[in-house]
């Protein structure tokens, strides 16, 4: 795909309501991807109805209920997340009391993660926001629901 420059004419600036070309941007699916998943999240967060709620915190809260004592670096693999993206999530979480870290069997320098009872109710709370906004989700793709999920699956294995 060829990008090609407008000439160095000047335009009238655009203004705040003006459409901004998306030129090639427009034919890239990873673009895509990333609307979508920004479209996603403001939903999520209008469903949870939470100003501190950062991409993540669902998933991170939901990986380490389903696997206490997880490390953060086996909570990165299995989020998708490099752990220097993750690192900032888990300290949001512990201020928040959200999580704690004990010592791990796995050595002196690892650490084990678990939900707090205030992480377990947030859990819950956010859960419920989830499946609401999973059948809004569900709404939009109706029964294309499988084939995507097939398809962001092997996106996912192919690139990771």
């Amino acid at each position: 795909m060829s990008v090609t420059r407008r000439s160095a004419e000047p335009d009238s600036p655009l203004r705040g309501d003006d459409p901004v070309r998306r030129g090639a941007l427009d034919d890239y699916i990873a673009f895509h991807l990333q609307l979508a998943q920004n479209a996603s999240f403001k939903s999520f967060k209008r469903h949870a109805a939470q100003a501190d709620l950062r991409p993540g915190h669902f998933a991170v809260l939901s990986l380490i209920n389903d696997n206490p004592g997880v490390t953060p670096l086996a909570l990165s693999r299995a989020a998708g997340r490099d752990k220097s993206t993750l690192t900032p999530v888990l300290r949001d979480l512990d201020r928040a009391m959200l999580i704690r870290r004990c010592p791990s069997t796995a050595g002196r320098r690892s650490h084990g993660l678990h939900l707090t009872d205030k992480g377990s109710k947030k859990l819950a709370h956010l859960a419920e926001c989830a499946a609401r906004h999973d059948r809004e989700l569900d709404a939009i793709v109706g029964a294309g629901k499988p084939a995507l999920l097939d398809m962001l699956r092997r996106l996912i294995s192919a690139l990771d």
